[in-house]
This record gives structure tokens, sequence and C-alpha cells, in this order.
């Protein structure tokens, strides 16, 4: 990884994953791929290595993580899906020249062209999202309770009741609030 960028949250659903690229978008954003090379760097890390990502790639990147987002968040609050998202999470898909292909692992994996490039990944993407978006996949897209995050993430618990995208860091830090609030209502006698 490249030093002096945030660190990457990386979940278990790629579509999702790729919305956290930026984090904290109602509170301090925090943007995990700035550059091109850092796009780059996402992209090896879950499975979909380029060669490289020119400044258009990345706009083109950052275009259909926002789509996502807000298709996604559409889907969680059972909202009319926006037609301008939906126009470019289809493009994107429709553009790649991936292929899944089967491990002798019996696991999925992608294959891009083999000029390896940034619209291919992004196809792949694009896919991930559609599959989740239209509810082909066991679990629910829903919202994080952080009132500074509010991302859009997959819940695939078995209650499907999960309040934080990520518990290392919405839910804690909420958990962490609440019980400094309570701390201060009720304070320790001193003995």
């Amino acid at each position: 990884m490249r030093a002096g960028f945030p660190d990457f949250r990386l979940g278990k659903v790629l579509a999702t994953s790729f919305t956290a690229t930026l984090t904290e978008r109602h509170g301090n954003a925090v943007e995990r791929i700035p550059t091109p090379h850092r796009l780059v760097d996402w992209l090896a890390v879950n499975g979909l290595a380029v060669d490289s990502c020119t400044t258009a790639q990345l706009d083109l990147a950052w275009e259909l993580r926002e789509s996502i987002h807000v298709a996604a968040t559409a889907a969680a609050i059972q909202n009319a899906l926006p037609a301008s998202a939906v126009q470019v999470i289809n493009d994107c898909s429709a553009e790649g020249r991936a292929a899944a292909i089967l491990t002798p692992e019996g696991k999925r994996q992608w294959r891009l062209s083999s000029a390896s490039c940034v619209e291919d990944a992004l196809s792949v993407i694009a896919a991930d999202a559609i599959s989740i978006i239209a509810g082909e996949r066991d679990g629910k897209l829903a919202l994080c309770a952080s009132p500074t995050c509010q991302a859009a993430f997959f819940d695939t618990s078995q209650s499907r009741t999960r309040k934080w995208c990520d518990m290392n860091t919405c839910g804690n830090r909420q958990k962490k609030a609440r019980f400094n609030a309570n701390q201060r209502k009720h304070p320790r006698s001193a003995e």
C-alpha cells in the first residue's frame, strides 16, 4: 500500500466496499482513492488488478461509485432508483470485457481483458451492484446508523438487523459516544 493515504475499508461485498472508498459523507469526508495510483491499489486488493489508470478513468470510477451509492441508498429506503445513476451503472457494466472463471479450488475469480483496463474492473463492480440492488443475492441493503456516515451496506446477518456499515469504525464510535454520555449523566460518586 502507498504511504500517506487512509486505509481501505474492505468488506465482503465488492460494490459496497467500492462505495466505502469515500467515507463520512455527512461529516468530514475521507477520500480513500484520491489518485489514479490509489485506484490501481484498491482494484488489486479486490482481485481486479489493472496495469494503470488515467485521471479520466479515475473520474469514471468516482462517477460509478457515486451512482452505486445513490442507487443503493434509494433501494435501501425503498425509493425509486434515480435514472441517471441506473444509466451510469448499466453503461459501466456493459462497457467492460471481464469474464467470471472458476478456479481449481471451486471459487469464482474475475479475468479482465488482456489489456487489464480500468473499464473492465469497473464493469465487474457495476455487475455486482446490479445483483445486490436488484435483490438477487441473499441479504438486504441498509444504511449505516451513524449520522456522519449513512453508507449503504449489504446486510447478510441472520436477522438482517445490522446497524453499522463497519462495527470497527462507525459502530464503536457510536457505542463510545453513548457510553460517554451515560457517564456524564450518572457520574460515579466519590468514595
